[in-house]
């Protein structure tokens, strides 16, 4: 479908990787999920409690969380991923990581071929941006297209305004240009034709039928 301002339609999930409810992340979620609804995208918001699962075990996988089957669900519905995520200890937040690993069981593997891109926000100076590259392993691992540039808000305590954006107009500026960079980029691989994509999960190791997770992305037509 064709929007009014020239764009075709994408669908793009958002959700902050906080159980906190007053969660910064949550509040950089929601301006990301508002503006982009400006741009006529449409928007699905979800929480991470609607994720959260017990302790990845293997020996449970007959069954599946339905924090897991939930996050599987919603990736099936959209063409792209944002998930604004705190920085505990320099690193992902364990509930994030702990939902990555289950979900990531399922057949065909949902993360392979998803656009993603990264955000956070923190009271630190540096934004929560060292705990974004750690989040970027295990997604770029399972064959996420993570998007290069990710948004950091640094002392993001003192950075929204009553209006819930942000209040340095500036920062606000280039914020909504990542987003539109990357509807640009969501859009062009959803409707405009590419080549098949090979996802090998340990790609250069000799073939064993214990580890081997082989799946190929089809051709998106234009």
């Amino acid at each position: 479908m064709i929007q009014s301002d020239g764009r075709c339609e994408v669908r793009v999930l958002v959700f902050a990787a906080s159980l906190r409810d007053q969660s910064l992340n949550g509040r950089l979620a929601q301006l990301a999920g508002s503006f982009m609804e400006g741009k006529h995208a449409t928007v699905h918001r979800a929480s991470m409690s609607e994720f959260d699962c017990p302790s990845f075990d293997q020996d449970d996988e007959g069954q599946m969380p339905t924090g897991a089957e939930a996050l599987r669900r919603r990736l099936q519905e959209v063409d792209a991923l944002i998930i604004a995520a705190p920085e505990y200890n320099a690193s992902m937040p364990g509930v994030l990581k702990n939902t990555i690993d289950w979900t990531s069981r399922f057949r065909p593997q949902p993360f392979n071929g998803k656009q993603t891109l990264l955000m956070s926000a923190s009271p630190s100076m540096v934004g929560g941006n060292r705990g974004l590259w750690a989040t970027r392993v295990p997604l770029e691992h399972l064959g996420a297209r993570v998007y290069p540039d990710m948004f950091s808000l640094a002392q993001a305590h003192e950075a929204f305004g009553e209006d819930g954006r942000l209040k340095n107009s500036t920062l606000q500026s280039r914020f909504e240009e990542t987003l539109t960079c990357f509807l640009d980029l969501v859009e062009a691989d959803k409707h405009y034709s590419r080549m098949k994509k090979q996802w090998v999960e340990f790609l250069g190791e000799r073939p064993d039928a214990a580890i081997d997770r082989v799946e190929t992305t089809r051709v998106h037509a234009a």
